[in-house]
């Protein structure tokens, strides 16, 4: 199965603030980016089904690119940031932040998730998807999930997986 995931255009927050799973939306350069990121994706159409992460900055790109009805699943969030969500990184007071600099690939963040728990949730919807008669879907998400995609069809190594991040609007296709 030929699984096209489209990260979300440009959220509307002040550059370096900690959004994750905030419901943020998408800034005035959306139209522009979307229909640069529409033209890219029609080389990959038509597809079977398409999945949205919940989240409207994910959602507004589905339905700008013709899936108004895409298949929400909370599974296809962002990384969960707890306690940090909507702050800026450089104002972040928490003891924790530090250690999570130093390991974010293995630790939580405060009342939040770590990579390896982005990853099991992930790793969940694409085991189920795998099991669908689907030959080519959509997933309309967000920068951490499409990394956890990428490891997990074995595009690149776990340790590598930041320096794989799609840019805003960016398309990463894998296989299942």
């Amino acid at each position: 199965m030929k699984v096209i995931l489209v990260r979300h255009t440009t959220p509307d927050v002040p550059k370096g603030t900690c959004y994750g799973w905030s419901d943020v939306d998408v800034t005035s350069t959306f139209i522009a980016e979307a229909s640069q990121t529409l033209e890219e994706l029609k080389q990959h159409l038509p597809v079977d089904k398409a999945f949205t992460s919940p989240l409207q900055r994910a959602r507004k790109l589905a339905e700008f690119c013709g899936f108004p009805d895409a298949e929400q699943d909370a599974r296809l969030k962002e990384m969960n940031m707890g306690d940090w969500e909507m702050q800026r990184y450089e104002e972040i007071e928490d003891p924790a932040l530090k250690a999570w600099y130093q390991d974010y690939m293995h630790l939580p963040t405060t009342n939040g998730e770590s990579f390896p728990m982005l990853y099991a949730r992930v790793e969940e919807f694409l085991n189920e998807l795998k099991g669908k008669p689907f030959k080519r879907v959509a997933i309309f998400a967000h920068g951490g999930p499409i990394v956890c995609a990428g490891v997990y069809a074995g595009l690149f190594k776990e340790e590598e997986a930041f320096r794989h991040l799609v840019p805003y609007g960016g398309i990463q296709i894998i296989e299942l």
